[in-house]
Formats: structure tokens, sequence, C-alpha cells
């Protein structure tokens, strides 16, 4: 929209009284049709976001996309400082090659389904103040990232709006909102950061999951700390063909793997740019079968499952080379981390309680 520049009205302007006579002006009702021109959508040279109904919603802390530094003593000085800084972009977090392992399937789906509004969408929530988010958006729009939509509470927890938000899976290196998403039923996870990040695939999602307590529920693994392995393993042969109860993750398994079916769809289930991998302590025989039988019940596949009878992981992880890996343990995420491994911890199950004395 543009500015007259002709004169303006002051009390030393022209006698507006004396002007053209502005009812004789060409009949507009005559003019072009205003409601097809109404009717007439922008161009754009981006994608559109999708709709939240249909879109798979990651909801990911500031904290975790990017490094961050520690807020400073005050909220004003906080802010302050941000906006003094806001041309200086934050280097990439822990979850930056996540979330663009998720852009790079975007853009394969849009090729093959250029209407479809099944696409991921990455929301940032943080508790910043909205112009200390200034630095941010200035920071994502440097480092070229695709993400519209925004949650900035000023001080205030974010968890409130994550439903609002329709969000599939909630990253946070805070624990507390994590458990408080939890229990508004919404997958989440504590995200770490390794010391030094195994480069990853830039074109495949790679998503490895733990079972008990993260795919599954917490059922056989409370039989395995209050009786030890051979009462584990007597149940899970009695159990065998029972399928366990659900994780806190596996509604987001479900959403990848509806995401996955479109691809199998066109042809592409060996090229297919969504993998997905089981990394289990469970063994064979009965308590991996069980697992593999729960899957199945729910009408889910998982490309790769190991199971390491409790073995360390790492080894096998740092073959997968995940972008991020789930597991409920803290001594497996520590293990993950080591090798370089985005490791996030789900705080569920009865492995957070404290030991028995």
């Amino acid at each position: 929209m543009s500015q007259n520049n002709g004169d303006t009205l002051t009390a030393r302007g022209p006698d507006l009284t004396s002007g053209p006579d502005l009812t004789s002006g060409p009949d507009l009702t005559s003019g072009p049709d205003l409601t097809s021109i109404s009717k007439l959508k922008p161009t754009t040279c981006q994608p559109k976001p999708p709709k939240p109904e249909n879109a798979i919603t990651i909801g990911i802390s500031a904290q975790v996309l990017f490094n961050m530094e520690k807020e400073q003593q005050g909220l004003e000085d906080y802010i302050k400082y941000q906006m003094e800084h806001e041309m200086q972009p934050f280097s990439p977090g822990p979850a930056f090659s996540f979330v663009k392992a998720l852009e790079a399937v975007n853009t394969q789906l849009k090729e093959l389904y250029p209407d479809s509004k099944e696409l991921f969408d990455v929301v940032l929530m943080t508790n910043n103040h909205p112009y200390a988010g200034l630095r941010l958006i200035k920071t994502i729009n440097h480092h070229q990232l695709f993400i519209e939509r925004y949650c900035m509470t000023g001080g205030n927890s974010p968890i409130g709006y994550l439903k609002a938000f329709h969000t599939n899976l909630y990253l946070s290196s805070d624990p507390d909102k994590v458990r408080e998403a939890l229990k508004e039923g919404i997958a989440a996870a504590i995200m770490l950061t390794p010391e030094k990040i195994t480069e990853v695939s830039n074109t495949q999602l790679r998503v490895a999951f733990d079972g008990d307590a993260v795919l599954f529920s917490d059922e056989s693994e409370r039989i395995y700390k209050s009786h030890k392995l051979k009462k584990f393993l007597e149940y899970e042969k009695e159990h065998e063909n029972k399928p366990l109860g659900h994780g806190p993750l596996k509604g987001f398994l479900e959403a990848l793997e509806k995401l996955q079916k479109k691809f199998y769809d066109k042809g592409q289930r060996k090229d297919c740019p969504i993998r997905t991998y089981l990394v289990t302590s469970r063994g064979a025989p009965s308590p991996a079968a069980r697992a593999l039988k729960t899957l199945y019940s729910w009408g889910l596949e998982i490309d790769e499952a190991h199971f390491l009878s409790g073995a360390p992981k790492g080894p096998v992880l740092e073959k997968i080379r995940p972008h991020i890996f789930f597991d409920d343990q803290m001594f497996h995420v520590e293990g993950a981390l080591k090798i370089g491994t985005v490791a996030c911890h789900v705080p569920c199950g009865i492995s957070q309680e404290p030991a028995p004395k």
C-alpha cells in the first residue's frame, strides 16, 4: 500500500471544499467484478503450512532447537539483552538436525502429493517474552527453517497450549514441563545434548525407540524390577499372545507410520525417507515375540527391531545414527549421549520411581 505524496491536510493547505465534484466521478458500479478479485489468491514460493487437524505437530522448546544463553538476572535485563543482540543468530541446538529432517520429509511429500496437508508442522514453544522472541524469529530465518507457528508465553508455561496446537510430540530440556505434558496425555521427552553430535542423514528421518515404558506400557518392566529375570521370562512366556498396553510414545509412532504409508502407496517402501527402529533390552524368545505381536495387534510396523537382551545400546545406535532416540532409563540415555546420539529421556514408568530400600 503506497502513500500519496500530494498536499497534506493542514490549516494552510488547499481549500478542499472547492475541489472537483466527486459525485460526478466514474460509475463504480460498472467497474470490474470486485467479488472475483477478492477470490484471487496471492502467489507464494513457499509451501503453505498444514492445517492443524491434518498435520503431525511437533512442539519444540527454543532451548533445544538452538543453543541459547542462560537467562540473565531479571526479566527486564534478559529482554534488553536479547533485543540488543537481535541480529546475532543462535547456533543450532540438539533438535536442529531433527527439524531439518522433518522439513526434508515434507519436501518429498509435497512433490508426491502437492495438495496434501498431511505434513510435519513444527511449532516453536517458548516461555520467552515476545520482544525477546524477535531474536528467535531472526535466527529461524537465518537458518532457513520453515517454522511459521510460535507460542511465546512471556514467562508462563507453554504446556497449557499444547492441546490447542494439536501437539503430537513435545520436546524440551525442562523435566518439569515434560512431566506436565505427559500428565496431559501428550507424548513428550526431555532432550539432552551430547558433547559432540554425530553426523546424521540429510535425506532420511531416523527415529529410534525403546520398548517398555516408551512404546509399550511398563507392565513387564514392573515384573522384572520386582521379581528379577527368571520371573520376568516366565511371565512373558505366559503372556506372549497378550498385547502390551500403550506407552507414551505409541501415538508418535502411529503418526510416523501414517506418513510412511503415503510413500509406500507411491512405490517408495524401499526408499522411504522415514525409518523407524526398536532398540530394546528385551531378548528372545518370548519377550521379543511379545513385543512384535503387540505391534502387529496395533496394526503398526517397525522397520528394524534390535533385541539386545540387556547388552549396551550404544554400538547399535552408533550404526543406526538416528536423529533422535527415546528411552525411559537414564543409563541407556547416557550411553547414547557418549557416542554422540541426541537422546531423549521419557520420564515414565517404574524406572522413575525410587528404588526400594
